[in-house]
């Protein structure tokens, strides 16, 4: 009889110590859990405090003329200033689509999407590229009225058979008419076309 109260004894101690363990776990997850969400909200107070209206992850904006898509942009999160009418954006990249079917893709680190105009002003490892050429820079605009890309800022641009720097650019989307200037120079391979 001491046996069995002694066996049911320890079955309670067991259990007992089952239910804390319970317990203490879901007590671990739930503190766990409530602390990434006072983090999740600090960075959103930061970027209230910081000027932002809104804070969003992930964006992607289309903008169309006519109902012709004209370019894509997508970023890893943006701000909207409050009265400025801007998107802060980060890691960001641009899709153009020119008229003969042909796109150009940008990429740079930080920009700007004036919401407004639907101009763009980004910074940062700028990078263009489309079928033949690589356009590098730190900082390039886009004025949407007209179709241009633009920068007062060294750029380079390169091929495989050919290399030019200059102290600024201008390509015009619609026309594919590019204009360099200052100190503009140039390495061609003797494979080139002309």
């Amino acid at each position: 009889m001491f046996f069995l109260k002694n066996q049911n004894s320890r079955k309670l101690k067991l259990f007992l110590i089952s239910i804390i363990i319970i317990l203490l776990g879901i007590i671990i997850a739930v503190f766990s859990r409530y602390r990434n969400i006072l983090d999740e909200t600090a960075g959103l107070e930061s970027a209230i405090r910081s000027g932002a209206k809104m804070s969003l992850g992930k964006v992607h904006h289309t903008a169309t003329r006519n109902g012709v898509i004209e370019w894509n942009l997508d970023a890893n999160s943006a701000r909207l200033l409050d009265g400025k009418k801007q998107l802060i954006l980060d890691d960001l990249s641009v899709v153009f689509y020119m008229k003969d079917g042909e796109k150009a893709y940008l990429a740079a680190e930080k920009g700007f999407l004036h919401t407004d105009s639907n101009d763009i002003e980004v910074a940062g490892n700028v990078v263009v590229k489309n079928k033949n050429y690589v356009l590098k820079t730190e900082k390039l605009n886009y004025e949407h009225t007209p179709r241009i890309l633009f920068s007062n800022v060294s750029v380079e641009i390169s091929s495989d058979s050919e290399k030019l720097t200059a102290d600024s650019i201008s390509f015009d989307l619609n026309t594919k008419k590019i204009m360099l200037e200052g100190n503009v120079k140039g390495t061609f391979s003797e494979n080139i076309k002309l």
